[in-house]
């Protein structure tokens, strides 16, 4: 059995891209930056994607920075240009919740990493 569900929680690194094509869909387009310690320290940058998405769930202001969740799938796009066949591994995003970071008290801090 095949099975395409990908859950990650991150950090928006740029502010979304929106285009809204000639046939009326529209593309949100995120940077998330997912840090991860295990087995090594590193920060990778995933691409996102959200077709057709609820435009009011947009938080107000700048949404770089902010911590986001997505739900989707993975999906590799191909296409040709000029240097040959390319393609591209992002999530198509089923759903996508930007949260508020609340403020950590000292406390939560010094036991948090």
């Amino acid at each position: 059995m095949d099975f395409n569900v990908v859950v990650i929680a991150g950090t928006v690194a740029v502010e979304p891209e929106i285009r809204t094509f000639d046939s009326g869909a529209t593309l949100m387009r995120l940077l998330v930056t997912v840090r991860t310690t295990e087995p090594q320290r590193r920060i990778d940058v995933i691409p996102v994607i959200q077709w057709n998405p609820n435009l009011d769930d947009l938080p107000e202001g700048p949404v770089r920075g902010r911590t986001v969740f997505v739900a989707g799938a993975v999906q590799r796009r191909f296409w040709s240009d000029d240097f040959g066949r390319l393609s591209k591994v992002e999530i198509v995003a089923h759903e996508i919740e930007f949260r508020e970071e609340e403020a950590r008290t000292a406390e939560e801090a010094a036991v948090t990493p």
